[in-house]
């Protein structure tokens, strides 16, 4: 493995953390430092960088990539670390790396503990930002559910409604949210869920070294962006209710609408809805028998779900050196709204995971949107497969082969 220089940002919450993680002739260096105090940040991130450096003897110039805590966090906090990161990056000219803020969380309250970890993070306006990941033997942190805003109210009921799909072993609960709405303790010990506290306040919080050590594993997998391309994670996409709307009836905060996210994996239970989704999306779809054969021949499924309907699923065959995403379909009514995307990324993370070089695909040439949706991801048209779709009056249709070599994504 390549020697390397980290730098990362983390200021989702009141603490303005930085850390610096090296590896130099195979050995891990981390120093961290960090400033607690909300409206500091801007004065106190550079100063902060810029003792790590010197202690460590690093130039800026020696730096490989900037990284940065994405969120979800407060407005003001998350646009520091990441206009920070993305101003450095493109001075020095070195690509970025955007970590799952909420994701750190589970890291350093569920190291070392496999099964799934919840995190509840205070929102305010009595909301939660709410995220699910498990941790499993040799596969690392995988992402059930991608941090989401809900009422307080309804966390207990999301748990119940949807925690039967993250699969089985212990259901642990971390982050700040239980210390400041205290009634969530006896709802979710009530439901089987394990509380744990962290050993400081300091500890429900994402920490900048945690972000460090997360980027260097995408760092590793080649998972970096350009500069440009940094953005936070905004999970609150409405702080406020305009004038016009308070006058037109609707006062004080709005509160999260349509409910979360959720994902697992497919299963036979699932297959009614997959089949129905895929009647509605394809001229020439495929059956419930041929969704069923294909979970029984080992084929990996996922499905997406907002408080129970699914919006939508995808399909991967595993080859012995690339997987085939055999098919993806997204509700009519839930197309333009992300969904594709989110699929489509787990199918990423889980090739990546599990080693494979390349995801490929098929795909007909006059579905222009589907091409440009894969372009957009990377994937690129390497070959053409002569009459490989059924087509209207019996004709057929050619299938472009899209390949993404993930190594280098």
């Amino acid at each position: 493995m390549s020697d390397f220089h980290i730098l990362a940002f983390e200021t989702s919450s009141n603490l303005c953390g930085v850390a610096l993680l090296s590896r130099t002739d195979g050995r891990l260096h981390l120093r961290g430092g960090q400033h607690e105090g909300r409206g500091e940040h801007a004065g106190r991130i550079l100063p902060l960088a810029g003792d790590l450096l010197a202690e460590a003897g690093v130039r800026r110039e020696d730096l490989s990539a900037v990284a940065f805590g994405q969120g979800p966090g407060g407005f003001t906090g998350l646009r520091v670390a990441c206009g920070v990161a993305q101003g450095l990056a493109v001075a020095l000219g070195l690509p970025v790396i955007p970590v799952d803020s909420m994701r750190a969380i589970a890291l350093q309250g569920g190291a070392g503990t496999d099964g799934v970890h919840v995190v509840l993070q205070d929102a305010r306006m009595h909301e939660v930002y709410a995220a699910v990941y498990r941790r499993g033997g040799g596969h690392g942190w995988w992402t059930l559910q991608a941090p989401t805003l809900l009422g307080v109210a309804d966390v207990p009921i999301w748990l119940e409604r949807e925690a039967p799909g993250w699969g089985g072993g212990a259901h642990r609960v971390h982050g700040d949210a239980l210390a400041a709405f205290p009634e969530l303790d006896a709802a979710l010990r009530a439901l089987g869920f394990e509380i744990v506290a962290p050993t400081d306040a300091a500890g429900a919080r994402a920490q900048a070294t945690t972000i460090a050590r997360l980027a260097a594993h995408d760092w590793d997998a080649g998972r970096t962006l350009p500069a440009e391309a940094a953005a936070p994670a905004y999970v609150r996409d409405k702080v406020a209710y305009t004038t016009r709307e308070r006058a037109d009836g609707l006062g004080g905060n709005p509160q999260a609408v349509g409910g979360a996210w959720t994902l697992h994996r497919m299963a036979e239970s699932d297959l009614d809805e997959v089949a129905a989704i895929e009647r509605r999306v394809q001229s020439f779809p495929w059956t419930r028998g041929n969704f069923a054969d294909g979970l029984a021949a080992g084929y990996k499924g996922w499905v997406l779900r907002r408080m129970g309907g699914m919006q939508g699923f995808a399909l991967l065959m595993e080859a012995p050196d690339m997987a085939h995403l055999l098919v993806i379909g997204v509700r009519p009514n839930d197309q333009g709204q992300g969904v594709g995307s989110r699929l489509l990324r787990v199918c990423l993370d889980h090739c990546r995971a599990a080693g494979f070089g390349a995801l490929t695909l098929e795909v007909r040439p006059s579905n222009v949107r589907a091409v440009g949706f894969y372009r957009k991801f990377g994937f690129r048209h390497v070959g053409t497969r002569k009459g490989y779709y059924p087509s209207a009056h019996g004709e057929r249709e050619d299938g472009w082969i899209m390949t993404l070599h993930l190594v280098a994504a």
